[in-house]
């Protein structure tokens, strides 16, 4: 196949995107990546055909006062951009990034089948389920039932106005006001990661998580026997006091090693913590513990790594994250944050098994998930 790929620049995104163009070259495919200008390079780097596209980035949308709409017109221009690039390409299949409305709407525009990539759990509202970000597990009995009936409610009115956008959006640009959809949703994440649900979507289909190391660098731990700790700062950190600064004062004089993961080496840190750029998943093979915001990457990388978690989340769907891989026994949720609340969390994880053992159950999981290729052959077979 000739496979375009279109994601945005957020790194939770773009990530994913260039995990599956490499695994579209892996299986004889040719790929190309249209996404944010400063990953180019990097996908060129590991083989891949990648140009810069512009109207993809959610930080021009910052301060807009209906972010919903703003995110639909954002959509009409960029289906409208990519529509003549689409037709020059002649991709046999285009894979749109979640967050990339125009990308489906383009390929509608030149009569290409396209799928979605969702780089985290199915997002889709449920009946069955208490809406997606209040980070509730599923009501029980009447009681729980009513809960979440009322709690969807509140969240239909926000979801039809999405959906009368979308559709004005669809005739300005020249198609039907009926979306088809997708002729197959990529769900990269781990199923362990999943709340089951009765009406999942027969073109949704679980493929585990997508992961690509951005970071090339050879940080090393300190050295010693002590459990070693990570410590990845999150993106979407909302606190006043940077997160690694307060991880590290919690892991003080507890007999461990840390491992702070993040662009630049932090200044005047004590002989036992470490910090810069370097290849996560050879760290986390490493740890004991990680302690993260919550982003859905940093998460499945460690439970696919069988590394238990404290997560202190930040913004986004870090709330949801967290809650998830609290009720599935393999990490602690601390909020608020605070120097003696990480302290008892990493002490709690590193004194039970039990989490250990959970993140295992975890990392298991992964046996459950098609091969991203094989559905997108599969489902542009069946659309032919």
């Amino acid at each position: 196949m000739r496979v375009v790929v279109v994601s945005g620049g957020d790194p939770g995104h773009v990530v994913p995107a260039i995990a599956l163009c490499l695994r579209f070259l892996a299986a004889g495919d040719t790929p190309v990546l249209l996404t944010g200008g400063r990953w180019v390079e990097a996908a060129r780097a590991e083989g891949i055909t990648a140009s810069r596209v512009a109207g993809l980035s959610l930080a021009d949308l910052a301060d807009v006062p209906d972010l919903g709409l703003a995110l639909h017109d954002q959509a009409g221009v960029l289906a409208t951009a990519l529509a003549p690039r689409f037709r020059e390409l002649r991709p046999d299949l285009v894979v749109c990034d979640v967050l990339a409305l125009g990308a489906g709407m383009a390929a509608e525009l030149v009569g290409v089948p396209w799928a979605q990539l969702s780089p985290h759990p199915l997002y889709e509202p449920s009946r069955w389920l208490p809406p997606m970000g209040s980070g509730l597990a599923p009501g029980t009995g009447v009681r729980g039932r009513l809960r979440d009936k009322a709690l969807r409610a509140l969240t239909a009115r926000s979801l039809r106005r999405g959906e009368r956008q979308r559709a004005e959006v669809r005739r300005r640009i020249g198609l039907g006001a009926d979306e088809p959809g997708p002729i197959a949703r990529l769900i990269a994440t781990l199923p362990a990661m999943e709340v089951p649900r009765p009406d999942w979507p027969a073109d949704a289909h679980v493929v585990g998580p997508l992961l690509w190391e951005a970071g090339r660098g050879t940080l090393s731990p300190p050295p010693g026997d002590e459990p070693l700790v990570m410590i990845a700062p999150s993106t979407a950190w909302t606190g006043a006091r940077s997160m690694a600064e307060m991880a590290v004062e919690a892991l003080r004089d507890k007999n461990l090693r840390a491992v702070v993961s993040t662009f630049a080496p932090a200044p005047d840190l004590p002989g036992w913590v470490r910090s810069g750029p370097g290849d996560q998943e050879r760290l986390l093979r490493q740890s004991s513990v990680l302690v993260c915001g919550g982003g859905h990457g940093m998460l499945v990388k460690a439970l696919r790594a069988a590394v238990p978690v404290v997560v202190v989340p930040g913004g986004g769907d870090q709330w949801e994250m967290a809650n998830r891989v609290a009720r599935q026994g393999s990490g602690v949720l601390v909020r608020p944050a605070s120097v003696e609340a990480l302290r008892d969390a990493v002490t709690r994880v590193l004194g039970d098994p039990a989490f250990a053992a959970a993140a295992q159950r975890a990392a298991a999981t992964v046996a459950d998930v098609r091969d991203p290729v094989e559905v997108c052959r599969t489902a542009l077979s069946l659309a032919r």
